[in-house]
């Protein structure tokens, strides 16, 4: 296997605390048990041996990143060495002190999330009162003079209020807007029979985020990310496995994407043991499914190989329980039809939601 070039984002998931209990959450299932965060010491170490290795990019993330006292210190050190910054926030905690600081810290970028547009949606998705927060925190941000992207998880609940949600993040002066459909991993995929959407809802989100293009221009470009569940081909995972992103979890465990930690037999290194260097180019954990070599059929002899490079490895695992198979949203996959009683599902089947918090990833460990 030719060798691998070097990670150019660097993924910096700062704690799995966050205040907020979204049903929809990528954090691990069982992120209580992983609570022995990094010192800032680490955090500045990993900054610099990830920009070494030649990371151009920085996203600070979570759980929720504003609740980390050395917020400012760890930006400044990204600034000092090169980074691109990126914050993203659920806003929580980012006080016009607080964005002040940051801004002089050197942050690049902010990505603030909306559940959806009305209090009582937001609310009631993220299973707290913030609403009215997010839209200050918005006008913070614009105060500040960072490039503004609105994301908003769209599912089940709220793709038929696209329309709203659009306008919106117009009002609030985005520059970007990012409809990022729900993929159904840790949190989502335990509430995947509530979230799913049907096929006619997808088909109408779509036709009114086209709509709104046509109609704003380039005052506010719209992504729209569909759901792996709908697609009809799979794509690569991270572009890549171990190609593009490096993903430090909160504990300090360097993973390729930040689902990875529940594949079975995988040992993924710490930081607080090893460099990025020798875990990027060295580890098993990182070389286990780069490339092509590790797959079996029909991944193996497909002509799409060298461009999907076999798809998802957390959704072969949580949807085949095997993480060597084909992705099962490709139609060759002998599981595909998992996916599609998934789908023709979305709608009918009801379960009551189970909300991201410390109680229930303790239940569920």
């Amino acid at each position: 296997m030719a060798v691998p070039g070097p990670p150019l984002w660097l993924l910096a998931e700062l704690t799995y605390r966050c205040p907020l209990h979204c049903v929809f959450c990528f954090n691990p299932l069982d992120f209580a048990k992983h609570g022995d965060e990094l010192g800032t010491a680490d955090w500045l170490r990993v900054l610099r041996e990830a920009r070494a290795l030649g990371a151009v990019q920085l996203g600070l993330s979570g759980g929720e990143p504003l609740l980390r006292d050395d917020l400012e210190e760890i930006v400044a050190e990204g600034r000092r060495l090169g980074f691109y910054t990126n914050l993203l926030t659920s806003g929580v905690g980012l006080t016009a002190e607080r964005a002040q600081a940051l801004k002089q810290a050197g942050l690049d970028h902010v990505q603030l999330s909306f559940q959806d547009s009305t209090r009582e949606m937001n609310d009631f998705l993220s299973h707290t009162k913030t609403f009215e927060l997010k839209s200050r925190v918005a006008a913070l941000v614009k105060e500040q003079g960072w490039p503004m992207v609105l994301n908003v998880v769209i599912h089940r609940m709220n793709i038929d209020h696209v329309d709203r949600i659009i306008e919106m993040a117009h009002a609030l002066g985005a520059e970007y807007l990012e409809l990022a459909n729900t993929q159904y991993y840790s949190w989502a995929f335990l509430n995947r029979s509530q979230l799913l959407p049907t096929h006619e809802q997808l088909r109408r989100a779509e036709e009114r985020t086209d709509a709104w293009r046509a109609r704003l221009g380039t005052s506010m470009r719209i992504f729209f990310v569909a759901p792996d569940y709908h697609e009809a081909k799979v794509k690569r995972c991270v572009n890549g496995w171990g190609s593009t992103l490096l993903n430090v979890a909160p504990d300090g465990v360097a993973l390729p994407c930040h689902t990875a930690r529940m594949l079975p037999g995988l040992a993924f290194p710490n930081v607080r043991e090893h460099g990025l260097r020798e875990i990027w180019f060295e580890s098993e954990g990182f070389a286990r499914y780069r490339g092509t070599g590790w797959m079996k059929e029909p991944c193996a002899s497909c002509d799409q190989r060298e461009i999907d490079l076999g798809g998802c490895r957390c959704q072969a695992w949580l949807v085949a329980q095997d993480a060597q198979a084909a992705d099962p949203v490709c139609p060759k996959s002998p599981q595909h039809d998992r996916i599609r009683s998934a789908v023709a599902e979305a709608g009918v089947v009801e379960r009551p939601l189970v909300f991201r918090d410390k109680r229930e990833s303790l239940r569920l460990e």
